[in-house]
């Protein structure tokens, strides 16, 4: 592309607000912007969190993971970038509307017999660490961060969780806080037939890719079994026993240098990376494209996200969650009105 093509293309992308909750020179910025976040990252990220027999029970309920893959896809992967790398006014939207739709997510687990709710804080946190913590970023991108990067990420990831019903406080703070978490949630961790069959279906990576010439079919084979080895490479072995997810070693190892090298050519290009967001996720690539593009918002400004709410006239999604679930147990079941208030 010409340089006056770049120019135009540029121009053409609409800049956000404001720089959002973390901005330029953030550790979030610097992490979630390497194409290993919004593929492998994310693909690990969702299935990971299937072992949670509550959140698995909300899945079912709904189906739409398979009757419409990649609108679920879509819509989630919009979300998380959306709070990463957009302005303030979209994030808290979107925070809103998840806690809206979760609101109408829930039943009884079928294993245990008791109640789950998409919106319960402790699913939640599950939900949005395991997405903070599969990023590969160390593994198949740059390397490993400084410790003082590394507490500035934690730190950050427990800011983005003031977007979500969960305590933000029970965020941990460093590696060995995360390793705790994953040991104390073990113990009610799952992997029924029904986990496995959806773990083995959101590891297929061509449910995320639109519908292509059937000419590529063999290289979307290919790129989806690649994907499927990098991201069942990152999970510790332990996990894999429990979902039933069998690798040889040896595809452990090859595939590491090979997803470096991949990644390493995708980041050294910013058409490559705005190219594969848009084939996985059309609706994510507007969130992305002026951070990677480096456009400037039109107010250079972060904000804390309780300064973002009172800016935006909203309730904090505790408060939110809250008045939902009153409107649920109402008697004329007025869902619809008592949401509308934070709209």
């Amino acid at each position: 592309m010409s340089l006056l093509g770049r120019t135009a293309r540029r121009a053409a992308v609409t800049p956000h607000e404001d720089y959002g909750f973390f901005g330029p020179g953030s550790v979030t910025w610097r992490v979630w912007s390497y194409p290993t976040s919004l593929t492998v990252g994310f693909q690990r990220a969702v299935v990971v969190e299937e072992l949670d027999p509550f959140l698995l029970a909300s899945v079912d309920q709904t189906n739409a993971v398979r009757d419409r893959p990649r609108s679920r896809y879509d819509r989630t992967l919009r979300y998380f970038a959306t709070v990463a790398f957009a302005d303030t006014k979209a994030a808290i939207r979107a925070s809103e509307v998840l806690v809206k739709v979760h609101a109408k997510v829930t039943g009884i687990e079928p294993l245990s017999g008791r109640r789950y709710d998409a919106n319960d804080p402790d699913s939640q946190l599950w939900i949005h660490l395991t997405a903070w913590h599969s990023i590969p970023y160390e593994r198949y991108g740059p390397g490993r961060l400084s410790p003082e990067d590394e507490r500035r990420y934690w730190e950050e990831c427990a800011i983005a969780a003031e977007l979500q019903t969960c305590d933000p406080a029970k965020v941990p703070r460093s590696r060995d806080g995360i390793r705790d978490y994953f040991a104390a949630v073990r113990p009610r961790l799952a992997a029924s037939e029904a986990t496995q069959s959806m773990m083995d279906h959101l590891l297929d990576a061509e449910v995320m890719f639109p519908p292509l010439p059937r000419f590529t079919a063999p290289a979307s084979w290919i790129a989806s079994k690649v994907l499927r080895a990098a991201t069942i490479a990152t999970m510790p072995t332990w996990m894999r026993r429990l979902a039933n997810l069998r690798q040889p070693a040896a595809i452990d190892r090859a595939v590491v240098p090979l997803m470096r090298i991949v990644f390493r050519v995708v980041a050294s290009s910013v058409r490559l990376e705005l190219f594969a967001l848009g084939l996985i996720s059309r609706s994510t690539r507007p969130v992305v494209e002026p951070v990677l593009r480096g456009i400037p918002s039109e107010r250079h400004e972060t904000l804390t996200p309780a300064e973002a709410r009172s800016r935006h006239g909203a309730a904090t999604p505790v408060e939110q969650y809250a008045r939902l679930r009153v409107a649920v147990q109402a008697p004329n079941g007025e869902l619809e009105l008592v949401a509308g208030v934070s709209q």
